[in-house]
């Protein structure tokens, strides 16, 4: 009977066991998911926990600081606490999304969209400068020391504003000119009077001239010349001018007078006219009126042709039309030509260059000897 009972003994143990290790090994999955929803919740628990917690942030907006104190856990949340506008331009320091945590600092600056001109191109840029100084500086635009900005550089930016920046660039450039000599006249009691002689050619000089030009964007706008260096002095034209009167002698009154040309041979003269005034024309539109090719161009009041060295134009009623005269200096002259100007003691020479005629201007104080109708000769 003792045997019996230790063997019920035995029996009921084993089956208590394998029960315990069916339970468990079935049951296994089951303890896996609870102990991990508990982990899960306790871990939300303490989170919650934490992103309700009181939190003493810093906020930089515009460089203005502030200390808040919050509960929200996101950047954005805080900005949309705190009535703070953001856009895509703004500069943030750090994401939107970024979690916040106790003495955290944020840095939040705005941006004006700015239309910038600069080398050429035109953009729309945005900047945290608030005048056109700091707006360049802000978007690395550099500013030259001579170059120009519109509008000021002081001036306060606005949104939409208009910036300006124009490159302005200085070149010297150096050149040689001509220097112009000058023409000096002097007296000379050995010529007769009215006659010129040149005493010493003029000659150019030269000289180096600096020239600044000044561009802007590439344009030129301005040049000055800002030196001068003599390269070549210039030596001056020096023409000697007659002041000796030529040697008259009386005849009888028949015959006027007799005088001594440049020739040196005696010649008679009808009349002495004294203090005559000389000017010069040419056949040309500017003292005629008329051009090549028109009726009676180059033809005279006389009907001959203009002849440089022979033609003089002279007022009929001082010496009469077809008659030579001798001009102090000039030498013999025919009277074929007559002019609504020439009048009393005028005489108007004829030359070929209008040039020239421009430049013979007007001389006066003359002494011109009319002789008649037959040009004196040698013999």
């Amino acid at each position: 009977m003792g045997a019996i009972q230790v063997e019920n003994t035995h029996v009921k143990r084993s089956s208590s066991m394998s029960f315990a290790l069916r339970w468990k090994h079935e049951n296994l999955r089951l303890v896996t998911i609870i102990a991990l929803a508990s982990f899960a919740l306790t871990f939300m628990f303490f989170m919650l926990l934490y992103g309700t917690a009181t939190k003493s942030v810093s906020l930089v907006v515009d460089g203005e600081e502030k200390t808040i104190q919050t509960k929200q856990w996101i950047l954005s949340r805080l900005l949309d606490e705190q009535g703070i506008s953001v856009d895509e331009h703004d500069r943030i320091s750090a994401d939107l999304n970024t979690q916040i945590e106790n003495g955290d600092r944020f840095t939040i600056d705005h941006t004006l969209p700015v239309l910038v001109t600069a080398d050429g191109e035109t953009k729309t840029l945005y900047t945290t400068g608030r005048t056109v100084a700091s707006a360049l500086e802000d978007l690395n635009i550099h500013v030259g020391e001579d170059d120009r900005v519109v509008p000021a550089i002081e001036d306060p930016i606005v949104s939409d504003a208009s910036i300006q920046v124009i490159r302005v660039t200085k070149q010297i450039e150096e050149q040689t000119v001509p220097l112009a000599f000058e023409t000096i006249t002097q007296d000379d009691h050995n010529l007769l009077k009215g006659k010129e002689q040149v005493v010493q050619e003029g000659k150019e000089g030269s000289k180096l001239v600096q020239t600044e030009k000044v561009y802007e964007d590439g344009q030129l706008i301005a040049e000055s010349i800002v030196g001068e260096t003599i390269v070549e002095e210039s030596v001056n034209k020096v023409i000697a001018v007659g002041v000796k009167n030529p040697q008259v002698m009386a005849l009888s009154a028949e015959s006027g007078g007799e005088f001594i040309p440049d020739n040196g041979v005696p010649t008679k003269y009808n009349k002495i006219l004294n203090n005559v005034t000389l000017t010069a024309y040419t056949a040309g539109a500017s003292s005629t009126g008329k051009n090549p090719g028109d009726e009676g161009y180059g033809i005279t009041a006389s009907g001959t042709k203009v002849t440089e060295g022979r033609t003089i134009a002279v007022d009929k009623s001082v010496i009469p039309m077809g008659w030579w005269v001798y001009i102090d200096g000039i030498g013999y002259r025919r009277a074929e030509d007559t002019g609504s100007a020439i009048k009393g003691n005028k005489i108007d020479i004829y030359f070929e260059s209008e040039s020239y005629a421009n430049k013979f201007g007007v001389k006066r104080g003359y002494t011109v000897y009319v002789i008649g109708p037959k040009k004196p000769t040698a013999d």
